[in-house]
């Protein structure tokens, strides 16, 4: 795993976040704006390290709920209840909030398309868990704002990565198949960021080769109640022409299972380093693009690296400092804490206030 992949997961995936939003027919000139999931992914890795910060400083720290009180601060930022939910979080005490700097950032007061049971879930002031559901959705959001936490895979070990993806999703997604799709994207997000040539390893099995992707996939809702041999078929057809046919049949509509579906179709077919463009484009055709493309950003990102995403697009992304900048804090986080503990002087003596983990 290298600095490279991990920007490459993050800015990938908000690539293809924007690629859905233009449908893949992307501008001449201008800034390419992001969708609602790419907002909602800048702050649940904020959430991840102001949970390790807290971890750090205090000893205890529910993860989850860290992760709750950063989409708090976004419902704040886009005018979601933002009375009721200040007041949750600061009563009557003048202290600032919200804080921490990512909330500093204007382009994330900007509506960018809706996310209703995130927002309702929020609006209700209630965060959901695994065993009592706040609903029972299923949509992709689930799934997209918390794909680099698959990088956790690989630092916190595989027990505690699902626990909190899973955890995570279940904030505002009741549904288990969503969850349990969130949970296999984290897991398949931790392969490419350490095998090399991800996903050629995976096509060039056949069903019933007891590959690891295999055993996630027929885990999950099969479109249109088709036999998961099918499916696996149709994935890992080697050298498969793009389809949009095929891919509008398995990602059918804006689910998590869909989102992970169709990603895992875009990469079987642009599997290469050179092709991520035509990936993201192919993606974007979806029924619900947005959410497809994004995971096969990631996934194509965190396989072949930052430097492998399209530089004329990247470099116009909206929000593509912001979001390098968090991928980077979250790996340099969970691999040396530069804001120091408990015990340990900080050797960042602002990452406190960047992440606070109070």
């Amino acid at each position: 795993m290298s600095e490279a992949r991990v920007r490459g997961l993050v800015l990938g995936s908000a690539l293809g976040d924007a690629a859905g939003v233009v449908r893949g027919r992307w501008p001449a000139e201008g800034p390419l704006r992001i969708g609602v999931s790419s907002q909602l992914a800048a702050f649940t890795i904020e959430g991840a390290i102001r949970a390790s910060v807290r971890l750090d400083h205090k000893g205890i720290c529910h993860a989850p709920s860290v992760v709750w009180h950063a989409y708090c601060r976004w419902a704040f930022l886009q005018g979601i209840e933002p009375e009721r939910v200040s007041e949750r979080w600061t009563g009557y005490s003048d202290a600032r909030w919200p804080n921490g700097w990512l909330a500093q950032v204007p382009a994330l007061r900007e509506r960018r398309g809706s996310a209703p049971a995130t927002v309702a879930a929020l609006t209700g002031l209630k965060q959901g868990t695994p065993t009592q559901p706040v609903n029972g959705s299923r949509g992709a959001h689930a799934l997209t704002r918390s794909l680099a936490l698959g990088l956790l895979h690989l630092l916190s070990g595989p027990n505690t990565c699902a626990t909190l993806v899973r955890a995570t999703a279940a904030l505002t997604h009741g549904a288990p198949d969503a969850q349990d799709a969130a949970v296999g994207a984290a897991r398949l997000v931790s392969h490419c960021l350490t095998e090399n040539d991800p996903f050629r390893a995976w096509t060039a099995s056949r069903p019933g080769d007891d590959h690891p992707t295999d055993a996630l996939v027929r885990s999950l809702p099969m479109p249109h109640s088709a036999n998961p041999d099918t499916v696996l078929d149709l994935l890992k057809t080697p050298g498969g022409v793009p389809d949009p046919g095929q891919l509008a049949w398995i990602a059918p509509d804006a689910t998590a299972s869909s989102a992970l579906l169709g990603a895992l179709l875009v990469v079987s077919r642009f599997p290469d380093r050179d092709t991520v463009g035509a990936a993201l484009q192919f993606a974007a055709g979806a029924p619900d693009g947005n959410s497809v493309a994004a995971t096969a950003g990631a996934l194509l990102g965190a396989a072949h690296g930052a430097d492998a995403l399209p530089v004329d697009l990247l470099s116009r992304l909206e929000l593509a400092w912001v979001l390098d900048t968090l991928a980077r804090d979250l790996l340099q986080q969970y691999v040396d804490s530069p804001g120091g503990g408990e015990y340990v002087p900080a050797r960042d003596p602002h990452w406190w206030d960047r992440y606070p983990g109070g």
